[in-house]
């Protein structure tokens, strides 16, 4: 489990593929290993991989088939920048969201405007997930945890504050970039809820359905 704020980001050192999926090899001197061991979950891009091998300033993980055809892991080239989080630890702070690592899907970036210091920036969901993403809820994109402005349907936007700008991988955006989105951990259980029935002594499902849950977003 994580957070979504974003603690450095690293590099792609290297690239090998293996028996069909790949392992990457992430550079990261500013992320803070000293406690990691082997099998730790370390988050790539809003991406839960398994660190399999360790060394000071790097860490490599496997990237299965399931994670490459949900995630942009497997577009990236050596040199490239990414998005690091360590594992949400019991009795930290919890900053941004809880976040599970397991990517949804890809979206894209439509649209990046200046808001006096901050950047607006407008992303197309897949349509699939667009159901759960709602004005003033929460998205993960790359592994940053956001709060959504607006909604339109399959769109939605985003303000990024400076800090956050400069120490993630937003800076490196362009329209047609894409990204890693992992939608609120809350609205997908309620809807499987909704679609299970109410069990005796919880919400029944009109009253989900008043408080916003289980509805379409547009």
């Amino acid at each position: 489990m994580f957070t979504g704020i974003i603690e450095t980001t690293g590099t792609l050192a290297a690239i090998t593929p293996r028996d069909g999926d790949l392992r990457l090899r992430i550079a990261c001197p500013q992320l803070d290993l000293e406690h990691a061991a082997l099998g730790d979950s370390i988050a790539v891009n809003g991406a839960c991989l398994t660190a399999v091998e360790l060394a000071p300033g790097t860490f490599a993980a496997d990237v299965s088939r399931e994670t490459l055809s949900l995630t942009t892991l497997g577009r990236l080239r050596v040199g490239d920048r990414v998005n690091l989080e360590t594992a949400l630890k019991a009795g930290a702070p919890l900053g941004g969201h809880l976040v599970s690592g397991h990517v949804d899907g890809i979206g894209r970036v439509r649209a990046l405007s200046r808001d006096a210091r901050s950047w607006r920036v407008g992303f197309e969901a897949p349509a699939a997930l667009a159901r759960y993403i709602a004005r003033k809820g929460s998205i993960c994109i790359d592994g940053v945890s956001l709060t959504v402005n607006e909604v339109d349907g399959a769109c939605f936007g985003v303000n990024i504050v400076p800090h956050t700008w400069e120490v993630t991988t937003f800076a490196s955006y362009r329209v047609g970039t894409e990204v890693n989105l992992e939608v609120d951990l809350l609205a997908r259980y309620l809807e499987r809820l909704l679609e299970a029935g109410a069990a005796p002594g919880t919400l029944d499902a009109d009253r989900m359905r008043s408080m916003g849950y289980g509805q379409g977003s547009d």
